[in-house]
């Protein structure tokens, strides 16, 4: 069912995406409400959870996920948290990097799954949240004018990236899992930080993305509360 709800994620933003994709605004806003409700799993489920560990040195592996995740967005240009491309910016996108970069992220994701296997899992639902405003911009980046084998190869290979980490955490260490949270803690930090505070034009007061910030959170406290019980 995981599984499931993983790809599905996927291939709704991606469809999404391609029929709706010149609403930049929706995708945009979908992201800051994802970004909310992530930021909040992360302060109330995944760091928590790391620290609860006797290892000391736990943080250089949230440190490590923040630095990775600058690493991968050389390769994919910003789509995590948000940028789209539009087309006279795809000449500077190589499809393959973007793939790359891509996959590994989502698997990265993917592998603290291994240890889950509640549908109701803020960690789970924080991806879910997550993947459909990155599909969207996806599926408007590589479907949007045209598509071909290669741009369903790309979203494929998304849509079963995590899918494939979880099935890989199956075979590790169950020791090393709190390092892998830390780090995937490290890359959701990054991406939230990055879509909440970025600038606004002007530096004015966005009230509609204060807004939609506040409703990711509140969405986050209510599964925390509901997943305590």
């Amino acid at each position: 069912m995981i599984t499931i709800l993983l790809i599905l994620s996927v291939i709704v933003g991606v469809f999404l995406g391609k029929f709706f994709g010149s609403n930049e605004r929706f995708a945009k806003n979908l992201l800051i409400l994802s970004a909310g409700f992530l930021i909040t799993v992360c302060v109330l489920e995944v760091f928590p959870e790391v620290y609860s560990t006797s290892d000391h040195n736990i943080g250089i592996w949230i440190i490590g996920g923040v630095l990775l995740q600058m690493i991968l967005e050389s390769l994919t240009k910003g789509f995590e948290h948000g940028h789209f491309h539009h087309h006279n910016e795809e000449k500077n996108i190589l499809p393959i990097a973007l793939m790359f970069g891509m996959f590994i992220h989502a698997f990265l994701e993917g592998i603290p799954l291994a240890n889950i296997t509640e549908t109701t899992s803020p960690y789970l639902l924080g991806i879910v949240f997550h993947n459909l405003p990155i599909s969207f911009i996806l599926g408007a980046f590589l479907l949007g004018r045209k598509s071909s084998v290669f741009s369903w190869v790309i979203v494929g290979i998304f849509a079963l990236s995590s899918p494939l980490g979880m099935l890989f955490g199956d075979y590790f260490n169950p020791n090393l899992q709190n390092y892998f949270l830390a780090l995937v803690g490290g890359i959701f930090l990054h991406i939230s930080s990055v879509i909440i505070f970025e600038s606004n034009k002007n530096h004015k007061m966005d009230w509609m993305k204060i807004i939609l910030v506040i409703a990711g959170v509140g969405l986050a406290l209510l599964n925390h509360i509901f997943h305590s019980h």
